[in-house]
């Protein structure tokens, strides 16, 4: 019989996990200004900033969970092709449902502080996917639960 993980084991996995997928949505955020305009450019660049911020505040978490935070990788795969805004705009909608998804699990195994600013990230890429996507999603950053609600 195996030891269950620390619960602070659990959470710095699921932080490094969440700092993982804000290094991903910056370089994202990179591409999808790069190819809008206007208010949506203006949208990107505050994404952009937001999740910056988040990812240091990530750092540091990692910090005091014990871990050494995860690095930036030099560039990431993007999921399709980026030819112009409206791949941006979906683009920008998958990477926040991504943000959310990790943060989900970041909400799940944390407690405290560490867990309500996980709260407070998951719904502002909650927001952010459905302003991209222009719908919201029934059950953010659980993609298998929304699925079943679409299909209910």
């Amino acid at each position: 019989m195996s030891a269950e993980p620390s619960p602070a084991g659990n959470a710095l996995v699921a932080a490094q996990a969440a700092l993982a997928a804000e290094h991903a949505a910056a370089y994202a955020y990179g591409v999808i200004g790069a190819r809008t305009a206007g208010a949506r450019a203006t949208e990107a660049r505050e994404a952009y900033g937001g999740h910056l911020a988040r990812r240091d505040a990530l750092t540091r978490n990692v910090r005091e969970l014990g871990g050494a935070p995860r690095a930036a990788e030099a560039a990431y795969a993007l999921p399709f092709e980026v030819r112009g805004a409206a791949d941006a705009e979906r683009l920008a909608a998958e990477i926040e449902d991504r943000v959310a998804g990790a943060y989900s699990d970041l909400v799940r195994a944390a407690e405290g502080r560490l867990r309500r600013e996980a709260a407070d990230a998951l719904s502002a890429a909650a927001v952010r996917a459905a302003r991209w996507r222009g719908v919201g999603v029934a059950f953010p950053g659980l993609p298998e639960r929304s699925e079943r609600a679409k299909q209910s």
